[in-house]
């Protein structure tokens, strides 16, 4: 009775473990283009990795955002800042443009967990 209650959890394990292992590629993989005839033999050429795309959890930042130009919807976009932050940010810059980061922290218009998450993703 003992044995039986390690080995059936464990066959359990197994069976789906290996299901994870047993996945192929989709898309059959695209062969390498030549980009000079060669006179001579070569050693194989290595191939350089891809870069991971990026996923659902790991959005790709195509750009970054004008803090002094962007529109409402463009800072929307941004982590942590909804439509009243946003609204905030434009009251700020119509009194004056943000110079930099610090002057953006000086004039408190955002938390500090915020500032924090879009410091890399804004421009000035």
């Amino acid at each position: 009775m003992t044995i039986s209650r390690f080995l059936i959890p464990l066959a359990a394990l197994a069976l789906t473990a290996s299901q994870g292992f047993a996945q192929t590629a989709t898309q059959p993989a695209t062969p390498a283009k030549p980009t000079a005839p060669v006179t001579a033999p070569a050693a194989p050429a290595v191939q350089p990795a891809k870069p991971a795309a990026p996923t659902a959890a790991q959005p790709a930042q195509a750009k970054k955002i004008n803090i002094n130009t962007a529109t409402a919807a463009e800072l929307d976009t941004l982590k942590g800042i909804g439509e009243a932050r946003s609204k905030k940010i434009i009251e700020e810059r119509a009194k004056a443009k943000f110079k930099d980061f610090a002057d953006l922290v000086k004039r408190n218009v955002l938390p500090s967990n915020v500032e924090a998450e879009i410091k890399d993703k804004i421009t000035f």
